[in-house]
This record gives structure tokens, C-alpha cells and sequence, in this order.
């Protein structure tokens, strides 16, 4: 891997990671008012603490790059299903918006699942394929 797509791997990576672990913070902080959120939308309550653990645990994985495809394969299913459940909605543009921001990030997620975390991460410094051959 060439130190341009090194650097480049782990800016995306910082950058896909930001939005996770800013976002899981912020509903720890107010656990019942997002539980309520999610609710309202159809979710169990009971799902609340796993997507906080998802959000923070997969943003910090991704972030370091450790176990990097398993985060990235969850974390963008996690991006479509959240897209579909509170986002679509065809009526309204900025709803829209959103849905597709998380199609987006889905995206750059897949690409980390194919191609790894590259060198300088936790995956390539334990010598875990970083490439996809």
C-alpha cells in the first residue's frame, strides 16, 4: 500500500468514525429521549442500549481500525436500515437528503469492508490483511 492511500484510508477512516461516535455520545447522554425516538418510529425500546454500543464500540473500531470489516459489513447495515426506518420519507427533500447521506456512508463503509483499514491501523500494525487480494 503506497503512503498516499495510507493516508488517504485513514482520513475516511477518522471520517466515517466521526459521525458514529458524535451521534452515540450524544444519545448516551439523553438515553430515554432517544429510546423515545426510536420508539416512535417502531423500534423496541430494548434496542436502544445496542445501537449506543453499536455506534460508539463500531465508530471507535473503525477509527483505529481494529477488526475493521466485521465494523464496517455492521455498521453499514446498520446505515441502510436507519435510512429506510426514519429517512425515507419521498415527500419530504431534506428526509431524502438524509436517507441518501446514508446510503453514502453505507457506501464508504463497503469499500472499507473490501479493502481493509489499511497500513496504519491496528488490523495492519497485527499483520491482518489490509488488501483485498
Amino acid at each position: 500500500m503506497t503512503s498516499s492511500t495510507s493516508l488517504a484510508t485513514l482520513i475516511a477512516r477518522i471520517l466515517l468514525s466521526v459521525l458514529f461516535l458524535i451521534a452515540g455520545l450524544g444519545k448516551l447522554a439523553d438515553v430515554q429521549g432517544f429510546i423515545g425516538y426510536m420508539t416512535s418510529g417502531g423500534v423496541p425500546a430494548f434496542l436502544g442500549y445496542p445501537v449506543i454500543a453499536l455506534e460508539i464500540l463500531g465508530g471507535l473500531a473503525i477509527l483505529v481500525g481494529f477488526q475493521t470489516r466485521v465494523a464496517a459489513i455492521l455498521l453499514a447495515g446498520f446505515s441502510i436500515l436507519s435510512g429506510l426506518m426514519f429517512h425515507f420519507v419521498p415527500a419530504d427533500q431534506m428526509q431524502m437528503n438524509m436517507f441518501f447521506k446514508n446510503l453514502g456512508l453505507a457506501g464508504g463503509f463497503l469499500m472499507l469492508a473490501a479493502y481493509g483499514a489499511g497500513t496504519w491501523s491496528v488490523d495492519g500494525v497485527m499483520g491482518r490483511r489490509t488488501v483485498a487480494a
